[in-house]
């Protein structure tokens, strides 16, 4: 099996001005090196039948890329309307300011099928193209967050990746990040 980064996951997790809450001591061709040579500790079926998640143990300082929300970090939350691409259009999105996770026990690359990415105007010379990562500390999946999968219910054309939304599925993830947010440097 062989992995790529897809220039769209080289953007978000290997941005041209690192910070601190992306992949850490690790170059975007390192990462992906590694990934082709070292089996995963487990391979975790994602949303759709097309996505995979490999658990890797953290090999890097990487931080968790979420923070449970408290009575004395609530104050910290900013939120703002914020696009991932310039095709996309922005969405609301909250995360904490002046507030740093603790290091990522584990990383999840997130895995698209070489079909689902060509289907989504990607084609990638693997089987399979890296499109996100999670960095977790525990060896699990954190929900996709609730405008993600609203997005990819959308279709392509809105920057999804035309799954039908599961309404369980979605409960569950408003739960995880009415408690949880992303934390920025």
């Amino acid at each position: 099996m062989s992995i790529v980064l897809t220039p769209f996951a080289r953007a978000r997790l290997f941005p041209r001005t690192p910070r601190g809450n992306t992949i850490q001591d690790c170059t975007a061709e390192g990462f992906e090196a590694y990934l082709n040579a070292h089996t995963p500790l487990r391979v975790l079926d994602g949303y759709a039948p097309f996505c995979k998640l490999h658990v890797h143990r953290n090999w890097t300082s990487t931080r968790c890329l979420t923070v449970p929300i408290t009575a004395d970090n609530w104050h910290l939350l900013r939120s703002a309307y914020e696009a991932r691409t310039s095709a996309e259009l922005p969405v609301l999105v909250r995360w904490f300011e002046g507030v740093q996770a603790p290091r990522a026990e584990y990383l999840l690359p997130i895995l698209y099928s070489r079909a689902q990415l060509a289907k989504e105007g990607e084609a990638i010379d693997a089987d399979w193209g890296v499109v996100g990562c999670l960095y977790t500390a525990e060896p699990e999946e954190i929900p996709m967050a609730p405008i993600t999968m609203l997005r990819n219910a959308l279709g392509v054309e809105e920057g999804g990746s035309g799954v039908p939304l599961d309404r369980e599925a979605y409960r569950r993830a408003v739960a995880f990040w009415e408690r949880n947010a992303n934390w920025r440097p």
